[in-house]
This record gives C-alpha cells, structure tokens and sequence, in this order.
C-alpha cells in the first residue's frame, strides 16, 4: 500500500467504502435547546448501526428560534435505515416513545420529498378521538392532547432514497490518548457540516468490524487487522509503533455531505499532528466489492 503524509501524519492511500441507504429527517423544538436535544438524544439512542438496531441516526444540527416554525430552539435529527418499511417502523417507535414523552416537545418535517413517512399520521391516535388537524398553507399537523398542554407534530416528513451509509476514518496512534485526542478533533469538525451524522457513541467507534466470523451466524466480528493485541498472531494491518485505532463512521443525506465530512475530519486530525495525535489515518473497505460508494483518502486531502 502506497503512502502519502501531510503535517507528518501518514495517509493510506486506501478508500472508505459505503452503501445506499433510506434516511429521513424531523426537526424536534422545545422551550429550551436542553430540552430540545434531550428529547433527541433519547431518540437517537441505541440506533449506532443497523446491523443491531435497526437503524443508525443522531443529531444533525441545532437550530436557533429564529430557524424554527414554531419559534422556539430545535434540533435536526436523521435516520437511517436499509428499507423504508425499517425506516418507517423506527421512526414512528422512536417519536412515539421519546419525542413525544419529552416535556414541551414539537416535531416538524426536515426534509423534502416527495415519498412520505408518516409523523403525526401514526401519534395522532394517542388523542384516543381528541386529536385536531390542521392546516396550514400546504403544512398539515396534529394536535394532540398530553399532561403539559398538546403535542404538536407535522403529519409527514420526506424520504431520500439518495442516503449514503458507511463513510470512514480509522485513527492510528502510539496510545489510546492520542488516538481519541484525533479523533475528538475529527468529530468536532464533521459535526459542523450539515446533512452528516456520526452514528456511535460521541460519533467514535473502538469496536471496528469485518463481516462475518468464525462463529455461525455472525455478521460482523472484530477487525483483527486493526486490534493491537493481535499484531504478530494475525495478518496485522498495524506497524510496531501503533497501539491504539480509533474509527469515525459518517452517514449522510447525499454522497457529497459524506465526502465533506470526511474531508474535514481528515483535515482535523492531519492539523493536530502526530506527535498529539494520529500516526498514521487509514479507512475500511471490503475491496470494493459491497459497497458501490468508494471515497479515496488521497482525494479528500488538504
């Protein structure tokens, strides 16, 4: 494998390779921006990867009062999902479960099209025959009753069949410190281009995969290539000075805004240095076999 360095930090000269997926988006608001991203967080929980929950989504952006419908803060959340079928079912358990449960809350559509998955059309039956629809210009809504006044939510929100899923970075450094210093650097900086997302646990993954394994019905097992403790056991993809990977997985609304992603969390990890941060920055593929989206690590340098 050829290799290329900027700021002293080592670049495979590899690719990303990711999928084709579902994705929709909804805008929650709430009096305050903490109550807005609780009632996010809470529905984007446990949904890092698709092959274990169904769905991957997490905050897109917030947005100030001034951004909103019904003037008040809000964040942009995504999802996605393999199918439509999935990407409905999630949907609707999670706004059911989490949005509409947190004080306060709204939901409106954020994101056009012309396929629709429903919102408020599947909640609205929690008003038990109280419910109220509403119409606003070519915007229909739900009112539904709760404790603390009424839940208002956006009868459907758009679907792209265009979504992108599995972009990435992998991390390689001398210890784990460094390795997260780089990849914390790299999630600050994707987390500032719209229409990406980070799916894991503040957008960083220590448990990378190749599919399949050894054991039956395995769909996905360690990435061995890249686990430090098995350098010299295994086909190890790790040279004697690394000792800590950390990867970054982007999914996105269109190929480019995971293309820009991932532009900017190589800049940012390339910025920091080697000597605090990454060593050497790679990215997963499966040989370009899987995955019909192929983003070269060489092309999205600074």
């Amino acid at each position: 494998m050829q290799e290329l360095s900027r700021n002293g930090v080592v670049i495979d000269d590899t690719f990303a390779e990711a999928f084709g997926m579902r994705a929709t988006a909804i805008l929650i608001t709430a009096p305050t921006l903490t109550w807005a991203r609780q009632a996010a967080i809470t529905m984007t929980g446990f949904a890092t990867s698709v092959i274990g929950c169904g769905c991957e989504a997490a905050i897109d952006m917030d947005l100030p009062e001034t951004q909103t419908p019904d003037g008040r803060p809000g964040c942009r959340v995504m999802i996605f999902a393999m199918s439509t079928d999935d990407l409905q079912k999630q949907l609707k358990t999670r706004l059911g479960q989490c949005v509409l449960t947190s004080p306060g809350s709204a939901c409106f559509a954020a994101l056009d099209g012309t396929v629709r998955l429903d919102l408020g059309n599947s909640l609205r039956y929690f008003g038990d025959g109280w419910q109220i629809s509403k119409k606003f210009g070519d915007r229909h809504y739900w009112r539904v009753p709760v404790m603390d006044g009424e839940f208002l939510c956006e009868a459907t929100t758009g679907l792209t069949k265009n979504a992108v899923g599995g972009g990435n970075l992998l991390f390689l450094a001398a210890d784990n410190a460094k390795a997260l210093h780089a990849a914390e650097r790299a999630v600050a900086a994707i987390e500032k281009v719209p229409g990406a997302i980070m799916p894991f646990p503040g957008g960083i993954v220590r448990s990378g995969s190749k599919v399949g394994g050894k054991y039956k019905g395995m769909m996905a097992s360690t990435n061995d290539a890249f686990a430090p403790t098995l350098r010299g056991v295994v086909n190890s993809s790790l040279t004697a000075d690394v000792n800590a990977v950390l990867e970054i997985v982007i999914d996105g609304e269109t190929s480019d805004a995971v293309a820009a992603a991932m532009r900017a969390g190589l800049k940012a990890a390339i910025d920091l240095g080697p000597k605090r941060g990454a060593l050497r920055i790679s990215a997963g593929n499966y040989g370009g076999k899987l995955g019909k989206f192929h983003y070269h690590l060489k092309d999205l340098l600074p």
